[in-house]
């Protein structure tokens, strides 16, 4: 699985608001400036605000004008998945050459491997829609996230 830098830089922001959000307690978090999350999460300004853009425009952050703006989640971290943020950012989860794997046609020998890649996309699928944004800034992922991550052969 490939993940652009967009959705890399995405996922960090989110986190970090996510972070920001739990600080904050039971209020509505502080805006966080653009400014302030590249510095903490060590992301290009200028690309970072494109995709604050694209994730106000998905639904995943809010923003606000002015000496008092920024950014904070718009909804709770526990509702976000890292398949939504993904999505808003790359599209789909899983293509082949540019197409979803149900629309491919192979033959053959190779018709099995239509399979392999709707079986593939199932399963990043199971992880990233387990995984939240808060899992991911409380640090406290899934059992099951824990027990993949923990087989050394997933390391390689």
């Amino acid at each position: 699985m490939r993940l652009s830098a967009r959705v890399d830089y995405a996922l960090r922001a989110a986190a970090e608001l996510a972070a920001v959000a739990a600080g904050a307690g039971a209020g509505r978090a502080r805006p966080v400036t653009a400014e302030q999350i590249a510095k903490t999460q060590e992301i290009p300004p200028k690309f970072l605000e494109s995709i604050l853009l694209q994730l106000r425009r998905g639904g995943i952050v809010h923003a606000q004008r002015g000496p008092e703006g920024g950014y904070w989640l718009a909804r709770p971290a526990a509702d976000i998945s890292l398949a939504e943020v993904i999505r808003v950012i790359d599209g789909p989860l899983a293509h082949v050459r540019g197409q979803r794997p149900e629309q491919l046609g192979y033959l053959g020998a190779a018709r099995a491997l239509q399979d392999v890649w709707i079986a593939l996309r199932a399963s990043e699928r199971e992880i990233l829609e387990l995984v939240t944004i808060a899992d991911v800034a409380n640090g406290t992922l899934p059992v099951r996230v824990n027990e993949l991550a923990a087989d050394p052969r997933a390391w390689s």
